[in-house]
């Protein structure tokens, strides 16, 4: 089995050859172009090989971060130009690049990790670049607001994405009581020293959710955490240092229409929570294992029941 490779790290062995990674440059523009690529989250060989030939055949390519795309860019013998391009120089370095742009050269804009002007830089220069008839050419790939909602097992046909928060607490706050209301799944991103006041507050202001947290997705310690807000608060270990988080919460009372919870698996459900001896979780695998029924549909029911505990114990 291949091992996963991380950001930083060179493969031991690495047999692919250049062409291998050839599109027909036919299909590039000669004329001046920005192309907005997306690169790996930290898997180095979830590129797309159209990303490559971009890359490889780029003028300059505009980077985030200059050691981080040099490292992707050794990886496959890019020899290409990386030059920064953040949030900090973005005023400076807009007018040099749209000066290349207009001389008819193809620029590169690439980030750290998925998809650029998606909570990262590059709407600036994207803006700049339409306002002054340059071509504009998007480079799909990874995403890590997609690559979340394909594992989370929550509604993903319709979704918001609010991306990151704000730091501050009160602020934060009032953020998720805006959101308190949407029947859509929502996906956040948040940073490690922020996630527990952040998760914390999510809890507080949206109860009880159904939802997936992930950090450092495709990287070596990809972790996943699937439960309650409450459940995925209390897994959540002190040292978490290592990369931004990734979060998908059910919107508000999520369930199919038209499914009217069973009495009896009720009343069952609201015996063993009452027990408080096993997890909403443990609580519906068990019972999804001794009826038969999907699992899914016995976790909303333990949702069902857990709210109605809470709205009692409130009323008391």
């Amino acid at each position: 089995m291949a091992r996963t490779l991380r950001v930083g790290e060179t493969p031991l062995d690495k047999t692919s050859s250049d062409s291998a990674f050839r599109v027909p440059s036919s299909e590039l523009p000669t004329e001046g172009a920005l192309f907005v690529v997306a690169t790996p989250l930290g898997h180095l060989e979830d590129i797309t090989l159209r990303a490559l030939e971009v890359l490889k055949t780029a003028h300059v390519i505009a980077a985030e971060s200059v050691e981080h795309t040099r490292t992707l860019c050794r990886h496959f013998g890019i020899g290409t130009r990386v030059m920064r391009y953040n949030q900090h120089n973005e005023r400076a370095q807009g007018p040099r690049l749209l000066a290349r742009l207009q001389k008819g050269e193809r620029v590169a804009l690439v980030t750290n990790a998925g998809t650029p002007g998606v909570s990262d830089p590059g709407l600036v220069l994207v803006r700049q670049a339409f306002q002054a008839g340059i071509r504009v050419m998007p480079v799909p790939g990874p995403s890590a607001v997609t690559a979340a909602l394909s594992v989370s097992g929550l509604r993903s046909e319709r979704f918001v994405f609010a991306g990151f928060l704000s730091g501050k607490q009160a602020k934060r706050r009032r953020e998720l009581k805006e959101l308190a209301a949407e029947a859509r799944t929502l996906v956040f991103f948040e940073a490690p020293h922020r996630i527990r006041e952040m998760m914390a507050d999510l809890l507080d202001i949206l109860g009880e959710r159904e939802m997936v947290l992930l950090r450092e997705m495709t990287k070596f310690h990809e972790e996943l955490i699937h439960g309650t807000a409450g459940e995925v608060l209390g897994r959540l270990k002190e040292d978490n240092s290592r990369g931004e988080f990734t979060l998908v919460v059910a919107g508000k009372d999520e369930e199919p229409p038209g499914e009217n919870p069973d009495p009896g698996l009720q009343k069952r459900i609201e015996k063993l929570l009452d027990q408080n001896i096993m997890s909403l979780r443990d609580v519906a695998q068990q019972i999804a294992r001794e009826e038969g029924i999907p699992w899914r549909k016995v976790y909303r029911a333990c949702l069902r029941a857990r709210r109605g505990q809470e709205r009692e114990g409130s009323a008391d």
